[in-house]
């Protein structure tokens, strides 16, 4: 008997007026265009409903090919992406387009010494001038001495405040689409960036440390907010129904894990729900069988906590390009889905931290049974130390067997 998920192949030859979401859902047929179509219809019936809070983890050059103007705020304006984490190469790169500058498709095989001669800079096959770059730091140096940055502050707010201001340049400059960052401030969507140190903004942050800045991104903020958004997920205003939480990772990297180490710090840490993500949907071109985190598989994240055992059916990983993946998915859900209204999760950060943190506190103070068998007994008896891992389980010791 065929297997009730499979379905029949019925080649249609293609038509010249083809859609996007019929080239999906009909020509999309095995591998990973197959992968890619489950990936489509899974966004569209299960993940763009109004209970879920959708967070993007962001890991590759996608802003200089002009994504983050392109596609992803377009779905941020429509509501489907209600937080993001990213690495800060994006984001400098997405400001050179809230900024005016010119970036420009070419080809992978150029002369790179001759490039460096001529003062242009190369990814893969975009080129832009070196100025661009200078520009940009120069811009970010002044923002940064501004009154508003000169404080400690996580990655949430910092990104706010350069999406306000890059808002205000795209106004002065008539730009006919805003930035990554523009429409993230717009929307009241935080971006966090998992290694804030590691892209040119960093190093213009560092740069500024030198000339005394009181200007402090603090991880640890960017921790707790992110393990908040998941947290509150599960609570829906105005409604005694449960929401629910869906990671979509474009690429790996630290920004894929900083998305799902949210589980593991509620449950593990800070001693709260064990449930891990609802829907797990990941475009990465990196195999699982190295070892590394950019190709773990959603059934390794189950392992963690990251995902819901449950959920596994909700979880797809489609191996190729985020390039080729991406606009895809963005017009099949642009297509098939409503806009839905917008969370707004900046706006509602000191409320969510504020949950978190009483409820945090609470647990701790009613210590699971497994702490609780760790506790002296009323009469002072001297106990062997048990080892525990940091949610207080016991180390059960590996038992040789005796010699006889």
């Amino acid at each position: 008997m065929i297997n009730r998920i499979s379905r029949k192949i019925s080649p249609t030859p293609v038509s010249s007026d083809v859609s996007v979401v019929d080239l999906v859902n009909n020509y999309f047929t095995a591998y990973n265009s197959a992968r890619l179509r489950e990936v489509c219809q899974l966004l569209s019936r299960d993940v763009m409903q109004p209970d879920v809070t959708v967070g993007l983890s962001l890991s590759g050059a996608l802003t200089p090919a002009g994504f983050g103007v392109s596609v992803l705020a377009p779905l941020m304006r429509a509501g489907f992406i209600d937080w993001i984490i990213s690495t800060g190469a994006n984001l400098y790169h997405d400001l050179h387009y809230g900024l005016g500058f010119d970036l420009y498709a070419s080809n992978p095989f150029m002369d790179d010494v001759k490039l460096r001669q001529e003062g242009r800079i190369r990814i893969y096959d975009i080129v832009f001038g070196y100025d661009v770059l200078l520009e940009t730091d120069a811009f970010i140096r002044e923002l940064l001495l501004a009154e508003p940055f000169q404080k400690r502050m996580g990655t949430a707010e910092f990104h706010y405040l350069l999406g306000k201001y890059i808002y205000g340049v795209e106004q002065k400059l008539g730009a006919p689409h805003s930035c990554l960052l523009s429409t993230a401030y717009q929307c009241g969507i935080p971006i966090y960036t998992s290694s804030p140190g590691d892209s040119s903004i960093g190093m213009n942050v560092a740069a500024l440390a030198l000339e005394d800045s009181a200007l402090v991104i603090d991880p640890s903020i960017d921790v707790n907010e992110t393990a908040a958004i998941v947290y509150g997920a599960r609570t829906l205003e105005g409604s005694n129904n449960e929401g629910k939480s869906a990671a979509i990772i474009l690429g790996g990297g630290s920004p894929k894990n900083f998305l799902l180490q949210t589980q593991p710090h509620l449950h593990e840490v800070l001693g709260l729900e064990e449930r891990g993500h609802d829907f797990f949907v990941q475009i990465t071109d990196a195999r699982p069988d190295t070892g590394g985190l950019s190709g773990a598989t959603p059934s390794e994240a189950v392992s963690w906590g990251k995902v819901s055992p449950e959920e596994l059916p909700s979880t797809i990983v489609c191996y190729t390009d985020s390039t080729i993946a991406l606009p895809l998915m963005g017009a099949y859900v642009m297509n098939q889905c409503a806009p839905r209204s917008l969370k707004r999760l900046y706006d509602r950060r000191d409320a969510l931290m504020e949950t978190l943190r009483n409820d945090a506190r609470a647990a701790r103070s009613q210590p699971s049974s497994s702490q609780k068998s760790l506790q002296q007994p009323t009469e002072v008896v001297p106990q062997p130390s048990v080892a525990t891992y940091p949610c207080g389980t016991p180390i059960t010791p590996i038992q040789s067997n005796p010699v006889k």
